[in-house]
């Protein structure tokens, strides 16, 4: 048996972090020609800038793009690929391969619709080269020169540190600012096992440079990552095993919901060791053997695979900046100290996206940005609290969520109602064989007023936004009830939801005068 190798490195480190994209194809030359030009000349500083922002992932480029829209003198600097992790490492990449399973799952699928169909085995060496062209396509959006013609940003590309009160330095260059702003992102956490560090392991700012299927695949953490990966992985032809430290799958959602998707994954054959303690790693000729134990038992178990996945969380990047040097305050774990205007604990610097907030979206880098372009230009007073944020799981189902949970609102003592629509009572999703998961509203108590909102369904992502428009406008839902859907669509339970709320209106005496004024028409 000949040995497989995989694009990882003692530490978890990307090939990105080490000056590189693998495999070294045409497409991903063509990312690296969009976000990292090889032959890219910094400009010369052109005066004092009205904002420097360090980071080109999501939140440093809207920053960028949206304050020099406005007239102002912008730097942008980046040390690794421009578009950061969503781009090169995280929504881009991890939502091609998602979609890439969701098909080989359709076909094994098939036959419960009366469609034959063969194995649905995947090719996952075309799989993976799907995602690097589309990778590659998407990233002219966020490309160096875009971004320098286009935008009318100067681009820098190196390491950032601050060097004086009002100077940032890159390339032996000095840039001088009037505000600056931290964008620098997240990368990968890793935890503490021992031997996990000696023996490599993927990440998912490395899974994405496989070309060869793992047999068996170790996923540690069962947040959003890991269990995105985990499925996806499975689906394409990995024996998938996902250890968690917790009794069950991501614990940030409802539990009502996350048992949807939990079920789901036992169903396809992902083994799912839970409530577990992992003791260390270590190489054993071609395999790789991850040692834990179950929660209150003295026995030591193992597992063994080709290779180990960790998807435990972020940890934000604020080495090397010199923080110290401009009295920004931070932790490893936190990241940059800011206030509810995004401001640090330097009233000259801003920071936005992973670097600083708990939203660790790309939706969320994006708006955050707009909030920093207002306070940092033009002196305003736009709060990050004030956003109604929501996000959404990639699993299949997916999990989308808006507002606060029943969890959170326990936590304040806020009574609320509840109004859940189970999709197997709709029609559509009757049709397409989709009849786990529900939406779920949440009202204050004895209002329509909306103040969270889930939904398990296939396509979650993609009807989450109608009640985050209503929360926005303040509409509720009882209003909903009175939104006309075609007919018939999944979407459809959301004015379902508003038809539980109405019914709540029909009183004993509302009932009874109804009841009346009807007698009188006989």
């Amino acid at each position: 048996m000949s040995e497989k190798r995989y694009p990882v490195v003692p530490g978890g480190l990307s090939s990105m972090e080490q000056g590189q994209v693998l495999p070294n194809d045409e497409l991903n030359q063509a990312l690296v020609a969009n976000v990292h030009p090889p032959d890219w000349h910094n400009p010369s500083p052109r005066g004092r800038y009205n904002l420097v922002v360090i980071g080109a992932g999501t939140a440093g480029l809207i920053t960028a793009a949206g304050a020099a829209g406005l007239g102002a003198r912008v730097a942008l600097i980046e040390r690794h690929l421009l578009g950061g992790d969503c781009l090169n490492v995280g929504c881009v990449p991890s939502k091609a391969v998602i979609r890439a399973s969701r098909a080989v799952a359709d076909v094994r699928d098939a036959g419960r619709f009366g469609v034959g169909a063969g194995g649905g085995e995947a090719d996952f060496a075309a799989v993976m080269r799907r995602m690097r062209g589309l990778r590659a396509r998407i990233s002219a959006n966020d490309a160096a020169a875009r971004y320098r013609d286009e935008k009318h940003v100067d681009v820098y590309l190196g390491e950032a540190r601050f060097s004086g009160p009002d100077t940032v330095e890159v390339g032996g260059q000095t840039l001088r600012f009037k505000k600056a702003v931290i964008a620098t992102g997240a990368r990968a956490a890793v935890p503490p096992v021992a031997g996990l560090a000696e023996i490599g392991f993927l990440t998912n700012e490395s899974v994405f440079s496989l070309t060869e299927r793992p047999r068996r695949l170790a996923v540690i953490g069962a947040g959003p990552i890991g269990c995105e990966l985990a499925q996806a992985f499975q689906r394409l032809g990995s024996q998938v095993v996902l250890l968690h430290d917790l009794p069950h799958i991501l614990t940030r959602e409802d539990p009502d919901a996350a048992a949807i998707v939990q079920q789901a994954f036992v169903r396809e054959g992902i083994a799912l060791e839970l409530a577990v303690e992992i003791l260390g790693a270590r190489q054993d000729g071609l395999e790789k053997v991850v040692r834990f134990r179950r929660a209150g038992s003295p026995i030591e178990e193992e597992v063994r695979v080709d290779a180990i996945l960790v998807g435990a969380g972020r940890a934000p990047n604020v080495q090397g900046l010199d923080l110290e040097r401009v009295g920004v305050a931070y932790d490893e774990r936190r990241g940059v100290q800011v206030d509810d205007h995004l401001r640090t604990t330097n009233t000259r610097i801003f920071a936005c996206g992973d670097v600083c907030m708990e939203w660790k979206f790309t939706h969320a880098a994006d708006f955050a940005a707009r909030i920093v372009i207002q306070n940092a230009l033009f002196f305003g007073r736009k709060r990050l609290s004030a956003l109604h944020m929501p996000w959404c799981t990639y699993t299949d189902p997916e999990i989308a969520h808006v507002g606060l949970s029943e969890r959170d609102a326990a936590k304040r003592g806020m009574a609320l109602d509840r109004y859940v629509r189970a999709f197997h009572e709709v029609d559509r999703a009757i049709l397409d064989g989709e009849e786990e998961g529900f939406v779920k509203v949440l009202t204050k108590q004895g209002t329509d007023e909306i103040v969270g909102a889930t939904i398990v369904a296939r396509h979650a992502g993609e009807m989450i936004s109608e009640l985050t428009l209503a929360m926005v406008g303040k509409i509720g839902l009882g209003t909903l009830a009175s939104v006309i859907h075609p007919y018939p669509t999944q979407a459809e339970a959301i004015r379902q939801a508003g038809d539980l709320y109405n019914r709540t209106r029909l009183t004993p005496t509302v009932k009874r005068l109804f009841n009346g004024l009807l007698a009188l028409q006989r």
